[in-house]
């Protein structure tokens, strides 16, 4: 007998359905074909172990399985529910009629009970786009696919629930969630606030720029002077997330099995990579891809900790998805994209001994040294960071002080003005929301300058010896400094203000 179920290939961040037939026949063995991998070939162990001990078998006839599309690979343990539903149906061991309505996923432990799967997300909306009824997954996943509208979801816990369901039309408890109620449920303010930031007024200004324009920032200063407390903060006075944006950012934590029965992650994500850090593991990639670093910060923030102390080599690879917002793997059978539109945050130490340009520290770093610190940062990546900002350590006197700073709240108001100013702005684009994104043709628009402000641009690019990258970050910035402050046109002080956030530029740092 011939039986069809279905299950779904998660590539990318999208899903792809999969027709598991299972004919059963007289002879003897079991054939699992259709390119699946070892953790699908030994599922028959735990197919095998998990129907004994609720009452059922592998059929002793010959059991053969064809996964289609037979030529696309398939990985995982998220299969053995699929499959052991499917030979059920096939040996006459249960009646389902209706069984090709459902598509049906979950890893079976050896008691028959279901384990979660990656990718829950991807999969429900790719079965409400091709009209299944239902789906049918582990009780952990659940809330996360009934993200997805018009689709009936039911979360299991044993396969027993499952084959009661097919075989004695015991309903399932559907799981049902109102996606804007959970979304607004889960859109708690941040824990860590600026107000709690002693001093270091101008690198929370800094901080208010880069959150309103979105730009990439690197903070140098000595250790102990604040640079991580500064960075944890910053989640903390960007926009919160729309809808859209939760969904998306939700979709690749799913396929890396990041959501923990979460639902819609609402808060923007704050990545922090040791520096030991692997190529694959930041951008992403490996035998079957997965997201890195960089896509998990989708929306969000990635912090590089001691970025000179990041191999050269995974800082590089990530000069490209920094530009496109995007990272491709290619292989020789598939190409995959994951969206990686984050920003970055890195800090470091001014010198190799951490207290370079410091007054009260005596110079214990050569020339020489200095070049070769700086010189594990290479340029092209450093013109893709917008502010460049010094971070000295804070006197006793502002630690002592009992006044509480501003809050990210009250930051939080002026950033969001901004970046409304600019959706109004780059309506008509479809991939330029924020200042940090323009394009050429969109600086020359939205960026025009008055002859003081060009001479003063001039001498600055001549004297600091700078790249035609760093004159677009530097009008990028100027305009996002404008937002803030409600003017429709830059002025002379936007761009000595901008210019002012370039320290690396500055000779000075060559010893």
């Amino acid at each position: 007998m011939l039986t069809k179920v279905f299950g779904s290939a998660v590539f990318g961040v999208e899903a792809q359905t999969i027709t598991v037939e299972v004919n059963v026949d007289q002879g003897i063995g079991y054939h699992l074909v259709g390119l699946p991998d070892n953790a699908i070939k030994e599922s028959n162990y735990r197919i095998a172990a998990a129907l004994k001990n609720k009452g059922y078998k592998i059929p002793g006839k010959k059991v053969t399985i064809n996964m289609a599309p037979a030529d696309l690979r398939k990985e995982g343990s998220a299969y053995d529910l699929t499959l052991a539903l499917g030979i059920l149906s096939a040996s006459g061991q249960i009646e389902a009629p209706e069984i090709h309505k459902f598509l049906i996923m979950g890893e079976l432990s050896l008691d028959g009970s279901v384990q979660p799967i990656k990718g829950a997300l991807p999969i429900a909306i790719q079965a409400q786009e091709e009209g299944f009824y239902g789906f049918i997954l582990p009780e952990a996943n659940a809330k996360e696919a009934a993200v997805v509208g018009k689709l009936k979801v039911f979360g299991v816990h044993n396969i027993e629930e499952v084959i009661d369901f097919f075989n004695n039309a015991t309903p399932l408890e559907e799981t049902v969630i109102d996606t804007r109620v959970e979304f607004y449920k889960n859109l708690d303010f941040p824990e860590f606030d600026f107000a709690d930031v002693k001093g270091q007024e101008s690198i929370k200004r800094c901080m208010e720029i880069a959150a309103a324009g979105g730009h990439n920032i690197i903070l140098i200063g000595p250790p102990g002077a604040g640079k991580t407390m500064l960075a944890k903060r910053l989640p903390s006075i960007l926009p919160p997330m729309t809808l859209h944006e939760a969904l998306e950012t939700t979709k690749i934590h799913s396929v890396v099995g990041k959501t923990k029965n979460a639902g819609l992650l609402a808060q923007r994500p704050f990545r922090s990579p040791h520096h030991t850090i692997s190529d694959v593991a930041l951008v992403g990639g490996g035998t079957y891809p997965q997201p890195g670093e960089i896509s998990l910060a989708h929306n969000g923030v990635l912090f590089l900790d001691e970025l000179p102390e990041f191999k050269r080599s995974v800082l590089e690879v990530m000069r490209q998805p920094l530009e496109d917002r995007e990272v491709t793997i290619s292989r020789a059978r598939f190409t995959v994209t994951y969206p990686s539109s984050f920003m970055l945050v890195a800090s470091m130490n001014p010198s190799p001994g951490g207290y370079f340009n410091d007054p009260d520290a005596p110079i214990t770093t050569s020339p020489v040294e200095m070049q070769r610190y700086l010189g594990r940062i290479s340029g092209p990546l450093l013109d893709r960071i917008d502010i460049h900002i010094e971070v000295t350590p804070v006197p006793f006197e502002k630690l002592s002080e009992d006044r509480r700073g501003e809050r990210s709240l009250a930051i939080r108001k002026r950033v969001a003005a901004a970046r409304e100013i600019q959706t109004a702005r780059f309506s008509a684009s479809q991939s330029v929301h924020y200042n940090a994104q323009m394009t050429t043709q969109q600086l020359r628009e939205y960026c025009p300058l008055d002859t003081p402000s060009k001479t003063l641009l001039k001498t600055a690019m001549e004297r600091l010896h700078l790249s035609a990258r760093a004159y677009d970050r530097i009008l990028k910035v100027a305009r996002t400094i404008a937002d803030l402050e409600q003017e429709e046109a830059i002025q002379g002080d936007h761009i000595s203000e901008a210019i002012q956030y370039r320290s690396l530029d500055r000779e000075g740092w060559l010893g």
